[in-house]
């Protein structure tokens, strides 16, 4: 291939045209650079560059274009380099001269700036409403176990009893972060950089407005160097990606634990898990550990773009070819792992009886024993030492709390009185606790009753 232009002698060579070729990336960009094209191509005809039929033969040459894409017939090159000279060449065997005028005003800088944000638009739509899904599948987990006792842990230690519900809709409010986040990252994104040009924008009288309404963007770029300059929307959308799959991974990570032998408080569904090659007992969690494992190379992508941006100079340099790796992984990789997540919340089955044994056999309930002397007039600090001298008693002795009566209670405090069985038995404290936001039954009930109409809008 020559370069464009006269301004060349000689032919690229062929290693370089190989190591500067994107299309086996980029393609994926051609709905979106045929559309912008046609709209580019219209505002061009507005304008008086281009005749209405030589608009209406580059449109309907675009369509075909896309068609021919679409069918495997398209003949993709390394030599042509990105999607955009790929779809021009074609376009000006189709058209001749008309498809010649249609690079008139555009750059490739500005071009590839709202391929982009035109592709982000339509795939942060789609991971939204991926999460949305999850979300939904998560608060109806939620309201078939809430009355289901289970272990909190802090440092992968029984801490408090909770509910699973409980324990559900944590996650909940963390991906609902997320699918707020996002939403904001689409504001960012929804900007409309055609017309800005290389980078100084252009001496033809070009409609950007036109365009901007033609695509259905919110708002014009206001500064034309920073419009190809700019992938601060690439950062943020994987920024807001990497987010959601780190959360994916803290879940996944979780009911591996917790489907496991020794746990053993939920069973996975078993599309959704794997056998041994030599062991025919085995029942892998492979769908919860890819999920795991392919966070990391997600925000691998996050560091990706960031190490890519952070030395360029204005404006536009060829580096920024580079951003288009982590950003497709990223948004790929994402609505995988949400389906999948989505598909594992549906299908698991819960083991009440463990769960609730698991907080039966525990020492949990030493915080509501320390809180009821406390109510008693005894400093915190000061009943703290007095429960977890009992619970060091109790360890040496093989005994649990229910094993205690009364008068054995008595020797660590003359307060505790025959009411202590009520105040720690797991049902009551699920039930007496106050503070909004905890873990009890009736802040439960109002978490799930106002996230199901989030849900239903």
């Amino acid at each position: 291939m020559k370069p464009w232009g006269g301004r060349f002698n000689e032919k690229t060579d062929p290693l370089l045209e190989r190591f500067s070729a994107s299309i086996d990336l980029d393609w994926a960009l051609y709905r979106y650079d045929i559309e912008g094209s046609k709209a580019h191509a219209e505002m061009l005809q507005k304008i008086g560059v281009l005749s209405k039929k030589e608009m209406k033969d580059i449109v309907a040459a675009l369509g075909e274009i896309q068609k021919e894409i679409e069918a495997g017939a398209f003949t993709f090159s390394s030599g042509l380099e990105d999607i955009h000279m790929h779809i021009e060449a074609r376009l000006i065997e189709k058209t001749g001269d008309a498809g010649k005028k249609l690079h008139t005003g555009r750059s490739r800088n500005d071009q590839v700036s709202l391929d982009m944000r035109m592709y982000l638009k339509d795939h942060l739509r789609d991971i939204e409403r991926s999460l949305m899904a999850l979300l939904k599948r998560l608060v109806q987990k939620a309201e078939q176990e809430k009355t289901t006792i289970m272990p909190g842990y802090t440092h992968l230690q029984r801490a408090q009893v909770v509910t699973f519900s409980h324990y559900l809709m944590a996650y909940y409010y963390m991906l609902k972060r997320d699918r707020e986040r996002l939403k904001n990252v689409l504001q960012v994104v929804d900007v409309m950089p055609l017309g800005s040009g290389a980078l100084a924008g252009s001496t033809m009288p070009l409609d950007r407005d036109f365009v901007r309404k033609r695509l259905a963007f919110a708002r014009l770029s206001e500064n034309s160097m920073d419009s190809v300059a700019d992938r601060d929307f690439v950062v943020d959308a994987i920024y807001g990606i990497a987010m959601i799959m780190m959360h994916l991974s803290r879940l996944s990570e979780d009911l591996i634990i917790f489907s496991s032998n020794e746990v053993g408080f939920v069973t996975l569904p078993d599309a959704l898990c794997t056998g041994s090659s030599l062991m025919p007992h085995k029942k892998n969690p492979d769908a919860l550990e890819l999920v795991r494992g392919k966070t990391s190379r997600v925000i691998g992508d996050l560091f990706s773009i960031f190490t890519i941006m952070k030395g360029l100079p204005m404006t536009y340099n060829r580096d920024l070819q580079e951003d288009k790796g982590p950003l497709f992984h990223a948004v790929g990789t994402a609505k995988d792992a949400l389906a999948v997540t989505a598909l594992c919340i549906a299908g698991m089955r819960i083991d009440r009886k463990r769960m609730e044994r698991a907080v039966s056999e525990s020492f949990m309930p030493a915080v509501e024993m320390a809180e009821y002397l406390a109510l008693k007039g005894i400093p915190f600090r000061e009943a703290h030492g007095i429960v977890g001298r009992l619970v060091r008693d109790c360890e040496k002795r093989g005994k649990t709390f229910k094993d205690l009566t009364a008068s054995m209670l008595k020797k660590f405090s003359p307060l505790f009185e025959k009411d202590i069985f009520d105040s720690i038995d797991p049902q009551a404290i699920l039930k007496n606790r106050k503070t909004r936001g905890a873990a009890s039954f009736r802040e439960v009930e109002r978490q799930i009753n106002a996230e199901k109409i989030y849900c239903n809008h």
